[in-house]
C-alpha cells in the first residue's frame, strides 16, 4: 500500500458513500484509476465491507456491555457458531489471560442482558463490565507508520 491508497482509505472511511468522481477530484487521481486501486483493496480484503455507523441507543438498544467468558474445553463460546449469530452479540475476540473471549454484547434493557448472561451461563463462566460511555466509539485505520508509506511495495 502507498500513500495514495492510504488517502482512498482515509477519505472512504470518512464517508463511503463518495463517488469515484468525487474521490478523484480529493485523492487527485482519475476516476478510472481510482475505481481500479478501490476495487484492489476490496479483493486483497483491506476493504471489507461499507457500513452505516448507528446510534444503538436510538434504535433500542440502550445497554452496551463487555463480558469476559472463561470457557475452555468442548463447550466454549467460541465453538459454536450459533453464538455469533445471537442478535445482541456485537463483537467475539479471542483472548489471552484467564478467560477465552471477550463479547461486546447490546441488549435493550436490564432484563434483556440479563437473559443473555443466562443463555451464556451453559457455556462457562461469564464476568461482565457495563459501558457507562464511550468517550471513543469509532476512530479510522491508519498507516502504523506515515514515513514509511511510499516504500510498502504494492502486491
Amino acid at each position: 500500500m502507498d500513500s495514495t491508497d492510504w488517502a482512498l482509505l482515509t477519505e472512504l472511511q470518512a464517508d463511503a458513500r463518495l463517488s469515484y468522481s468525487e474521490l478523484s477530484r480529493r485523492v487527485h487521481l482519475s476516476p478510472p484509476a481510482v475505481a481500479e486501486r478501490v476495487r484492489r483493496l476490496e479483493q486483497t480484503g483491506v476493504i471489507t465491507g461499507y457500513h452505516a455507523h448507528v446510534d444503538r441507543a436510538k434504535t433500542g438498544w440502550s445497554v452496551l456491555a463487555m463480558i469476559r467468558m472463561s470457557c475452555y474445553g468442548p463447550r466454549c463460546v467460541l465453538r459454536d457458531p450459533q453464538v455469533a449469530q445471537w442478535p445482541e452479540i456485537l463483537e467475539i475476540y479471542r483472548i489471552t489471560g484467564d478467560a477465552c473471549s471477550l463479547l461486546k454484547v447490546a441488549a435493550g434493557s436490564m432484563d434483556a442482558f440479563e437473559r443473555v448472561i443466562d443463555q451464556l451461563a451453559p457455556y462457562g463462566r461469564p464476568s461482565s463490565t457495563m459501558v457507562l460511555s464511550t468517550p471513543l466509539n469509532w476512530r479510522p485505520v491508519t498507516s502504523a507508520d506515515p514515513e514509511s508509506l511510499d516504500t510498502i511495495e504494492h502486491e
